[in-house]
């Protein structure tokens, strides 16, 4: 697989994985537990070592980072696990403006990142996520400059951004340095375009989740006609397309199963014509 430089020192396979699914936070269904250890230690295996993770990924007892640290430790050394903080996707917070939500305070910053600490057994987190409101856009300085004075603590090794406008992007870099956006983009949902190309023109990663749709999967007979043509699947050539769209991007696909993983990690492989492109739009 190709690679990027992450932060510009943590070499990363460009396509990762995320764990979200085996938890199955904040709804739908998980894998049992036995498989979900295998899916991970599989992925490691296939030569994933960028792996998307939060302490709130957890329901009914089951972790996703319990499940990391059961599956993957003593971590391999050139395993980068990314976590995030903030603004809660779902929970009693949801429908507060993103300045009153309590994931954005500075105590609960710090406890969300101390909770990652613990629960993946390390002594200091490769990337942690800001992660600001859905709706409305806030100052996300102050809980930037709170994750800063922890990153200067030697609690984090570098810092990212999720959720966020073009806007909020200059105003985190202009405080911090940045690794890496994470935010919603696929084929079929593009607005961020002009923000994946100015995370490229200042080497940052650009992570997109849901790139295959998530829980609406991506549909269109021209991507079957391609994938028929390839002997691909759909979303392995939804896959194709973002590692093609910027080198910067770098998907983390998230499944609780074997079969979809190797799937999805094999989509590497795949290199779309210029005819594709110009059909995918």
């Amino acid at each position: 697989m190709e690679r990027w430089a992450l932060g510009g020192d943590l070499s990363v396979a460009r396509i990762g994985y995320g764990t979200m699914k085996l938890t199955g936070w904040p709804r739908g269904d998980r894998p049992d537990r036995e498989t979900a250890l295998a899916v991970l230690r599989r992925a490691v295996e296939l030569g994933v070592n960028h792996l998307d993770t939060s302490n709130y990924y957890a329901r009914d007892g089951v972790a996703a980072n319990e499940l990391i640290r059961e599956a993957l430790y003593p971590y391999p050394d050139d395993l980068v696990i990314v976590t995030k903080v903030g603004a809660l996707v779902e929970g009693s917070d949801i429908a507060l403006p993103a300045a009153e939500k309590t994931g954005l305070t500075p105590d609960n910053l710090r406890r969300g990142v101390e909770a990652n600490l613990r629960s993946l057994g390390v002594d200091r987190l490769d990337v942690v996520n800001l992660r600001m409101g859905d709706l409305d856009e806030a100052s996300l300085a102050g809980p930037l400059e709170t994750l800063l004075a922890l990153r200067e603590e030697g609690l984090i090794r570098h810092l990212g951004v999720s959720n966020i406008s073009a806007a909020e992007f200059e105003q985190a870099r202009a405080i911090a340095p940045i690794a890496c956006v994470q935010n919603l983009y696929n084929l079929s949902q593009r607005d961020d375009d002009p923000l994946v190309d100015a995370c490229a023109e200042a080497g940052i990663a650009y992570v997109p989740f849901f790139p295959v749709g998530g829980f609406q999967p991506i549909t269109a007979e021209r991507l079957e006609a391609i994938a028929a043509r390839h002997g691909a699947t759909v979303p392995q050539i939804a896959l194709a397309w973002l590692l093609a769209r910027s080198p910067n991007i770098l998907p983390i696909p998230g499944t609780g199963s074997l079969a979809h993983l190797e799937e999805n990690i094999a989509a590497a492989a795949l290199k779309p014509s210029p005819e594709d492109l110009t059909e995918l739009g």
